[in-house]
């Protein structure tokens, strides 16, 4: 009988399977979701990928985006990452079906841990997994982000296993759940589950006071950091690498004074700036969106169909064809957020009994969600809190170095379910009075019903449903829209009113029938998985759907080379190309076939970045030339693709004739306004030792030309009859590029504000730049050295519980 404690799991897993693969369905015709964000990396990672295929290792670099970055944040593979390999283990469905499933597990187990019955368990995993926001962030290929969500409960079991004095149970979940955590490489989520687990602590170490337990608590505490001191060093080569990168990326710090226009800078952060930062927060009453999905409009693309007003409307202006069209995108989202896949809806059942559980629940766990929902709410709301926020950005370690703060929503989007199960298992499992539990039954029902109701009778009078800048564009355009868009709004919003509300009244039902013995547990639990997956499947499918699968080979190769791409193709040497027809910097699509000025990337090269902000938008030729860039892409004055090449580019490396030191980085950005780049060259004065001479006899004889190139190695060979200062079009990265003159270990420094160079002697010569991070090594004998203490841990504890027990 001793194996019947697995029976729940192995139910538990055959549950997740069947439902991961039913809402994912196409997955089972061979069929790939279509992620906007997969397609871009797909693009910029093609030639690692197409390396590593051809040559069984990794660059560790490439040279398709932003004129050559480091590969850790794009596609890297590390040595020893076992941590990887069981992950891809426990994925073995079909993606995106491998992530909804992994939420189901890691919530069931936190949910078991907690003592939830085995069945409310899986109901509370799939009102998880189905939270909304989790589902929509698929359709827009937040992979990552999906990743470390859900490895977030079993970080938390851990922690509370730990707290309950079940240490070896605990230690494993943490160490491992946290390992895991670190794997999916979503700094920014992560972080945020970091406060979630400060507000579990605090809680606790209250607690622990008040009961005189403060020993038992820091001997947790001990055992929870050794845990995570282990689960880091499990994931050394990849953190290690991540960091180095951070700080040349453009959440580090500006060396930068001033503005592109040369004005001072009017705020200076260590990280992003605070619009950047806040550029998405949640509105205020846009929290409402938890409990009425399309509270403010939903999404900034709605499908409508033919029923919509706005379909009415233009069907008569602009044709039923295009009306038709324009009705399955119509922009019924009216917040202030410059963009919205979806609203963050957890679900009206799940809310209500969240509330209910606020009554019902008592202790340390009640006290901990609660805080951490209102938390994460209220730093969500991002500038529409400023106050809070600037204390945050200003003063909170690592918090300037995250974007959209409206995200942070998910760690309330795990406490509210969380607390919802523990209330629905003390409503089924608990010795509460039957009185106590109407009571508590009738105060959540008038507040969240009430709620609903309000919005349901009186909403669609309350509020304009306006959104005054995106409304003005549309009224410019067709006159009298915005009256049919404004109704629409009115009416998903009141469908949505009163579709929460019938859920809440049936939820309520649900549990006033069980405490009057009209049905038991067997079927309250059948019941709500039921409305449950109804609610919250039923307004995910509005957003990712069997319409955004596509046929694998699409997937996998999601652009197609156009007659421009063919033709720049024919050219078989190495130079770089600019594509003005997108946004150079927001784009993955050049980086497939080409190596780009631009990429898609959430930390670029940061000065990399200011580069492009300060010259390449002014249309610097110079600073084009100097990246070697040979074709132009650029659309005419009828929005027609047309193709130059630019015959000044400067090629692969050339010989300047003067330096000119700078002593700050304003400096050497402002410089670049006027040079002429194939004749002298800017350099930092922190460089000067490297630099004896700041002028160089002119050799109308020299050669230096590329030879032979790989992402990670690049060979070239200079004939020169003077010493000579070459140049070269690739990007300086102190950290692993190497130089080689001869085999001999040679110094390069950068020019430019962004190229390498280096001092080439007389006569002829091979110069070698290779790709060699120590970063790799130094983190892999960490890596290696934590999953050595991992077993020896595991071991010894089993030997000496065993031992305790003879």
């Amino acid at each position: 009988m001793k194996n019947n404690k697995f029976i729940p799991f192995v139910i538990a897993i055959v549950v997740f399977v069947i439902v991961s693969l039913a809402y994912f369905s196409p997955v089972l015709e061979g069929k790939k979701l279509f992620q906007s964000d997969i397609a871009q990396f797909r693009g910029v990672s093609k030639e690692i990928v197409d390396f590593r295929k051809e040559h069984h290792q990794e660059p560790y670099w490439t040279n398709r985006a932003f004129g050559g970055m480091p590969a850790y944040n794009v596609s890297a593979y590390y040595p020893n990452n076992y941590i990887q390999k069981i992950d891809k283990l426990l994925r073995f469905l079909p993606r995106p079906a491998d992530y909804l499933f992994l939420y189901f597990i890691g919530f069931f187990i936190l949910l078991y841990v907690l003592n939830v019955e085995w069945k409310l368990a899986i109901v509370g995993a799939l009102a998880f997994g189905f939270s909304t926001y989790f589902i929509i962030i698929f359709g827009a290929g937040h992979n990552a982000k999906a990743h470390a969500i859900a490895y977030m409960p079993v970080v938390l079991a851990g922690i509370l296993s730990v707290f309950k004095r079940n240490y070896l149970l605990g230690f494993i979940l943490t160490a491992l759940g946290m390992a895991f955590e670190i794997n999916a490489s979503h700094p920014q989520m992560t972080y945020y589950l970091l406060f979630m687990v400060l507000i579990l602590g605090v809680v606790y170490l209250i607690d622990a006071v008040k009961e005189k337990t403060i020993v038992d608590f820091f001997k947790g505490a001990g055992v929870l950091l050794v845990a995570v001191l282990l689960a880091v060093g499990m994931n050394a080569t990849s953190l290690m690498a991540t960091q180095e990168y951070a700080k040349n990326s453009t959440r580090s710090k500006s060396e930068l004074t001033i503005t592109p226009d040369g004005n001072p800078k009017q705020e200076s952060t260590s990280g992003l700036s605070k619009d950047y930062i806040t550029q998405y927060s949640y509105g205020k009453l846009e929290t409402f969106n938890l409990l009425i999905p399309r509270f403010y409009g939903g999404g900034s693309r709605e499908n409508l169909g033919k029923d919509a007003k706005t379909y009415h409307f233009l069907k008569d202006k602009i044709g039923r064809k295009q009306a038709r069209e324009f009705s399955k995108n119509v922009p019924t989202y009216w917040g202030l957020q410059p963009f919205v896949e979806a609203p963050a809806y957890v679900g009206a059942i799940i809310l209500f009994l969240f509330v209910l559980g606020i009554f019902l629940v008592k202790g340390k766990l009640k006290k901990w969600l609660v805080a951490t929902t209102i938390f994460a709410i209220l730093l969500s709301w991002g500038k529409n809190l400023s106050w809070l926020t600037d204390f945050f950005i200003d003063y909170v370690p690592l918090y300037d170095k995250f974007r959209a703060v409206s995200s942070l929503q998910v760690i309330a989007e795990l406490a509210i379910p969380l607390l919802a199960l523990l209330a629905l298992n003390e409503w089924l499992n608990g010795k509460i009075d039957k009185k106590e539990k109407e009571k508590y039954l009738k105060y959540s029902l008038y507040i969240v019903g009430g709620v609903a109701l309000l919005f349901t009778l009186f909403g669609t009078s309350l509020f304009s449903f306006e959104s005054p800048a995106r409304d003005a564009n549309l009224e410019q355009q067709i006159t009298g829209i915005t009256n049919a868009i404004v109704a629409d709004r009115k009416a998903i919003f009141f469908k949505d009113s009163i579709r929460s509300l019938l859920f809440i009244v049936l939820s309520a039902g649900l549990l006033w029938a069980y405490v009057k013995e009209k049905v038991n547990k067997n079927i309250v639990t059948i019941a709500f998985a039921v409305l449950i997956v109804f609610d919250l499947a039923g307004v995910d499918k509005r957003y990712v759907n069997a319409d955004d699968f596509v046929t694998k080979k699409r997937e996998e190769k999601p652009f197609q080379a156009s007659a421009i791409d063919k033709e720049i193709l024919k050219d078989t040497s190495y130079f770089r190309v600019v594509n003005f027809l997108v946004d150079p910097m927001n784009d993955g699509s050049t980086s497939y076939f080409h190596n780009s000025i631009g990429g898609y990337h959430a930390a670029k090269p940061r000065r990399y970045q200011e580069l492009f902000d300060y010259q390449i938008v002014k249309n610097n030729i110079e600073v084009l030339n100097m990246l070697n860039t040979k074709y132009i892409i650029f659309p005419d004055r009828q929005g027609n693709a047309r193709l130059q090449q630019n015959f000044d580019a400067n090629g692969n490396a050339w010989f300047v004739n003067t330096v000119e030191f700078v002593n700050t980085a304003d400096e050497e950005i402002k410089a670049l306004d006027s040079l002429h780049t194939k004749e002298k060259a800017i350099v930092n004065s922190q460089f000067k030792e490297l630099l004896p001479t700041t002028t160089f006899e002119k050799d109308s004889l020299a050669s230096i030309q590329l030879i032979s190139y790989q992402p990670n190695e690049m060979k070239y060979k200079s004939h020169t009859a003077k010493k000579q200062l070459a140049v070269f079009s690739e990007m300086y990265y102190k950290n692993g590029w190497k130089a080689y003159i001869d085999g001999k270990p040679t110094p390069h420094f950068r020019v430019n504000y962004v190229l390498r160079a280096m001092i080439v002697p007389a006569g002829k010569h091979e110069i070698v730049f290779k790709f060699e991070p120590a970063i790799i090594q130094r983190g892999n004998i960490i890596t290696l050295t934590s999953y050595g203490l991992v077993l020896l841990i595991l071991i010894g504890w089993i030997f000496y519980t065993k031992k305790a027990k003879e």
